[in-house]
């Protein structure tokens, strides 16, 4: 298998010219090792915002479990000040489908080079020891919500998560504040949904008992 040569011209480049690079292997499949080692010092922030992006994508069912997994683990490494991914071998030579990435990341990638022209660093004081510790707390929620097999419910904290993992990686305070906002209205809009849910089963519970 043809692994990605770990030289210092990935630290220079832009996150999206490598998933841009990614998507566009002619190997079937890319393993998470191979990511970390083309993302570099950035690998723990651009692993959380490859996951992220992946569940935005149209996955087959049980997709966003197996993409929401690796955020598990990753997210609260940031909440205990981890610099660095550790991740367990099997996940590390666990392999994406490169037709997959195919299929959706470019025009993901389209709206992630948009954000990176106008994004700057900015905001510092959301990225100290207390704010990258906030932000991988809310990553780890909405990772334990993206394992979760809720049909059309794990869009928004799959945005959310790309967005507050690519504010970490920019240092853009600005974008993280976006972060935040979309964490909030996705348990908003989760919390609706449940108590909706909840007073359905209510309902025909009630219709059943009273027949």
């Amino acid at each position: 298998m043809n692994r990605p040569m770990a030289d210092s011209s990935f630290d220079t480049l832009p996150l999206s010219a490598i998933l841009r690079a990614v998507s566009e292997r002619p190997e079937p499949t890319i393993s998470v090792s191979e990511l970390m080692e083309m993302f570099g010092g950035r690998a723990l922030g651009a692993l959380l915002l490859v996951f992220g992006l992946a569940c935005t994508l149209p996955l087959p069912p049980g997709g966003t479990t197996i993409f929401g997994a690796p955020l598990v683990l990753l997210a609260p490494q940031l909440v205990i000040g981890n610099r660095a991914p550790w991740l367990p071998r099997g996940v590390r030579e666990r392999t994406v489908a490169t037709v997959h990435l195919k299929q959706g990341l470019p025009k993901a990638l389209v709206w992630l080079e948009r954000v990176e022209a106008v994004s700057r660093p900015r905001l510092h004081l959301l990225f100290g020891a207390v704010g990258e510790r906030l932000i991988g707390l809310v990553c780890t929620a909405l990772a334990l919500v993206l394992i979760l097999p809720i049909p059309l419910g794990n869009i928004l904290p799959a945005v959310a998560v790309s967005v507050l993992s690519l504010a970490l990686v920019q240092r853009d305070g600005a974008l993280a504040l976006f972060g935040y906002l979309l964490a909030a209205l996705s348990g908003s809009v989760l919390v609706l949904a449940a108590g909706l849910i909840m007073r359905g089963a209510e309902h025909v519970i009630s219709v059943i008992t009273a027949g």
